[in-house]
Parts: structure tokens; sequence; C-alpha cells
């Protein structure tokens, strides 16, 4: 896929972004925790029915300052001036995983930028809250202190043994046993894990998202007028699958689409195909 990588600054802060694709239709993709604007998952798809991708490397990742991530408020401020200066005036939006909040902010403060919505396998509430275990670790693990060597280790384990890092990590992927994810992976599942873990980075970014979850409310979620389609797998080990019913809930003009896919990256393994069709002809009826 062609990708252009270009930074903004403005008022003293810096916003990296990628613009995937030629000139199309612009998809504005919040991505998840973890990732930056090298983001690869979902985009082929769009991209050769004739979107073109924007994705900033959100508040803290990659290149972009984690001085604008001080607030959903700010970030979307900086969001919306990237617009600005691509010229480009009303975008559909997809918000992914931890880029949940990010999106639900962004579509219910800035409507008349917002053509559509779509959240995928996204946060949508407060996720993980400081007294879990799984909140105490990250905070170790992924601190800007830290998490370069953990992304270093893990990329290294994950190239030198595929497979067997595959089978580590399902569990935080996917609520179904190993042995059944293994039934509905496709031969290339296992070389996208390895990729992806190539080129994941935390930076401040991840400890930003952690703290910002518990800012998006349900005010936010009512305020969303745009169409929006909620894809969720039924087998999400990350995120549950209550944070889709309850967006579904709050926002009256949505619709959700309950995938089986083995887990928490809706655009691998059997079903795939679903994710890709469901959100293509969501962005043709609302074009």
């Amino acid at each position: 896929m062609e990708r252009i990588i270009g930074t903004y600054t403005l008022e003293g802060q810096t916003i990296e972004y990628s613009i995937t694709g030629k000139e199309g239709v612009p998809v504005l993709v919040m991505h998840g925790g973890h990732s930056n604007c090298y983001e690869e998952f979902g985009y082929g798809s769009l991209v050769e029915n004739g979107y073109r991708i924007i994705t900033p490397s959100r508040a803290g990742y990659g290149k972009t300052t984690k001085e604008i991530g001080e607030s959903l408020s700010k970030a979307c401020y900086y969001y919306e001036a990237l617009l600005n200066h691509l010229n480009i005036n009303k975008i559909h939006l997809v918000a992914v995983s931890a880029g949940g909040p990010s999106g639900l902010y962004f579509a219910s403060h800035h409507p008349e930028r917002v053509k559509t919505l779509t959240l995928q396998s996204a946060v949508t509430k407060e996720w993980h809250r400081p007294t879990d275990k799984l909140y105490k670790i990250a905070r170790v693990l992924f601190c800007p202190s830290m998490e370069k060597m953990t992304w270093k280790l893990t990329s290294s384990m994950t190239n030198r043994f595929p497979e067997f890092m595959f089978s580590q990590m399902t569990s935080s992927f996917s609520e179904l046993s190993h042995n059944k994810v293994k039934d509905r992976i496709k031969v290339n599942d296992i070389d996208e894990i390895r990729r992806m873990n190539n080129r994941q980075r935390s930076g401040y970014g991840f400890l930003i998202d952690l703290s910002q979850t518990k800012d998006i409310t349900i005010k936010d979620l009512m305020a969303v007028t745009c169409p929006t389609l909620i894809q969720h797998s039924k087998h999400d080990g990350a995120v549950p699958l209550e944070h889709a019913y309850y967006a579904h809930q709050q926002i009256s003009n949505s619709t959700l689409c309950l995938l089986d896919a083995w887990g928490h990256l809706i655009w691998l393994g059997e079903g795939s195909e679903k994710t890709s069709k469901e959100i293509l002809e969501f962005l043709v009826h609302h074009s």
C-alpha cells in the first residue's frame, strides 16, 4: 500500500500522521493501543475500494507529542486542526480498540466533521481501573522507561518463535482456548501477528489511554448523532463485549454487528471477510 508519512506542528505541538491510498473518500482512523500511524489492519480493503486513510499517531504515540493528550478535548482539537491542514472537511471516522474514546469524543463534539462513525473492538467506557491487576502490570511493562525493551523482546521472540509466541498471546486476544483459535486462523495470521509485534510501540500513549478511558461519558455517547456501526467479536478477550452493548444502548443511530472472529483482531481468521464487507457496505450506504 502506498503510504505517505508527515508531521504537522501547531502551537508548539507536533502530530505525526500517515496518508494511505491515493485520492479518494477520506477516512480518519483513531488507531488502537500500542500502535501509531503505521497501522495496517483493515486498511487493504478500504484502499482497494477507493478510500484514502488518514491516521494520526494519537497523543503520546510515535512522534506525536504527549502534551496534546492532557484531555480528550485537547487531543481532538489537534486532530481537527490536522484535518484543516490537509484541507479535509468531512470524514468517515473509524475508532479501533483503545482509540474508541478519541473517536467517540471527536464524533460527539465535532459532528459537523463526521459523516459516519465505526467502532471496531472499541473501548467505549472506563476500561482497566487502577486497582485492576492488568492495569498495574501495564503501568510497569508499558511505561516510557520500559516499553522499548518490552517491545524489543516481544518482537525478537516473535520473529524467532512465531507459533510459540502466538500461543502465548492467544489469551490476551480471545476468550476461546488456544486449540479453538488454531482451528479458526488463516494461513497468514501468525505472520500478521509477527508483523504487528514488530511495529508496536507504546511511548507515552498507552498510559494516556489508560487514564483517558474514564473520561468518556454517557453524555458523550448520547451526543453522537451520525450513523454508527459497532463491530465486535463475540470472543474478544481484550475489550469485553459489554463495551459494544453499552455503545449500542447509548448511541441512538447505531447498528450492532457481532462477529464470530476468533478474537480482538477482527481483521484476521475465518470470518474476517465479514468485517470488511460490513464496513464497506456501511460506508457506501452513507456516502
